[in-house]
């Protein structure tokens, strides 16, 4: 191990106790690549070097008194443009925000420093994290790993990208409907979805604060457990001897096939399949209330999205992309009463969900309907933009919808993921069957 960038985030944290990976190097290492980088622009919004540096000669000095705080102390990450850092604008991807400095970290970010891990910099991200693709013409839409023409999916666009790119060896996001699994997915890396209250939202940017959670991007499974652990101040899931045989496996049969392009569709068939050699039992589920939780996303999202941000949008409209901008303003059709009854029949689905899936592990779906779209057809093409983003959506917000915990794999098709429904607040044992199904995904 001599510091390779593309190194699991896991294998460096070793490397650097077992004296192989100096933390300073390391950092300077990363700080150099992204320097170096042709679209590092696109991918960081701004960079915090002396904070990176200066948290890397303490983590160096920790590692050779042999007194590190946690697997990943001295591990450099970077962090999605809508967690506080103190003393450094942190704006959520809008000029609505343009000039917003902190006074303090957000919990999960004094988290992480607290165990040692390195902040590199902000990431790009979506206007105020309110669309799937990544697209972001205010101000920058980071390039795709498989395709610079293609979106990065998103709202945690950056975030993918320096992980996919090797700058960053992980990367911290959100996730309201999508944004941690979409671009993890159309980046060929994994991303986790946290239950919505597992981690504190203190310092986080709101987007949909009853729907809104922080989670992990990585290389794999482990760096998702390890990341994790450290944004919550916990110990790591132990994924040790992690299996498939006796697993009970479902494939969820509705919507989330709907209008499936052929790419994911096969994708998926390859990877459940791959999954069912190697031990696991997989039947088919339906769940007719799905169809009835994902109509009432428009008013959930949107109105408490709208209620959030309507003193600023409509102060200054024309800062925003208009059709980021829209999205928002569909919020202000819905009263209140009508708000309260969408929560009151969802508690009850959610109930309805928990009872018909008790007896598996995790339910299966394709992360994304779609491949990555083209950017600048987004751009020129408005109704192509709401298309597009609606059915990149569409599957992730399944499981925010019913608040569950989710993992996105690599499929081994380029930007096809296949995702894993867990239990609410069983993020562990899916952190577990999802290192078992990735020995078995290749």
């Amino acid at each position: 191990m001599d510091g390779d960038l593309r190194a699991t985030a896991g294998d460096l944290g070793r490397a650097i106790g077992a004296g192989t990976v100096d933390p300073v190097d390391l950092a300077e290492r990363y700080l150099t690549a992204i320097a170096a980088h042709p679209d590092a622009d696109r991918i960081y919004a701004r960079m915090t070097p002396d904070r990176a540096r200066a948290e890397a000669k303490a983590a160096a000095e920790r590692a050779k008194a042999g007194l590190r705080l946690s697997p990943l102390d001295g591990v450099p990450i970077s962090w999605k443009d809508l967690f506080d850092s103190a003393g450094v604008a942190t704006e959520a991807g809008a000029a609505l925000l343009k000039g917003r400095v902190p006074d303090a970290d957000a919990t999960v970010l004094a988290n992480a420093t607290s165990l040692g891990l390195i902040c590199l910099g902000k990431t790009h991200m979506t206007e105020l994290a309110f669309s799937g693709l990544g697209l972001n013409p205010v101000t920058a839409t980071p390039p795709n790993v498989n395709d610079p023409a293609l979106v990065p999916g998103g709202s945690s666009s950056g975030a993918a990208t320096s992980v996919g790119f090797g700058l960053a060896a992980a990367a911290v996001g959100s996730d309201t409907g999508g944004s941690v699994r979409i671009p993890a997915a159309w980046n060929d890396i994994v991303g986790l979805k946290t239950t919505s209250g597992r981690l504190p939202l203190t310092g986080v940017v709101p987007l949909v604060a009853s729907f809104d959670t922080v989670g992990p991007l990585t290389r794999n499974v482990e760096d998702a457990a390890l990341l994790f652990a450290a944004l919550e101040g916990a110990r790591p899931a132990d994924l040790r001897g992690a299996g498939l045989h006796g697993a009970r496996l479902a494939i969820l049969d509705t919507l989330a096939f709907d209008d499936i392009r052929d790419a994911p569709a096969r994708a998926f068939d390859s990877a459940a399949a791959r999954l069912s050699a190697a031990g696991a039992r997989i039947d088919r589920l339906t769940f007719p209330a799905l169809d009835e939780a994902m109509a009432l996303a428009g008013i959930l999202f949107t109105a408490e999205a709208y209620a959030t941000w309507r003193e600023k949008i409509e102060a200054a409209p024309d800062l925003m992309f208009p059709p980021v901008r829209e999205r928002f303003r569909a919020g202000a059709a819905y009263n209140a009463a009508d708000f309260v009854a969408a929560w009151l029949r969802l508690r009850a689905i959610r109930a309805e969900w928990s009872d018909t899936t008790a007896a598996y592990d995790a339910v299966l779906i394709p992360t994304s309907a779609i491949l990555p779209p083209n950017a600048a057809r987004l751009v020129a093409d408005h109704d192509y933009f709401v298309t597009e983003n609606l059915l990149a959506l569409r599957n992730t917000r399944i499981g925010n919808l019913l608040g569950v915990s989710a993992l996105t794999l690599p499929s081994g098709t380029p930007s096809c993921g296949i995702m894993l429904m867990g239990k609410p607040f069983g993020e562990e044992a899916l952190l577990r069957l999802g290192a078992a199904a990735e020995k078995a995904l290749g």
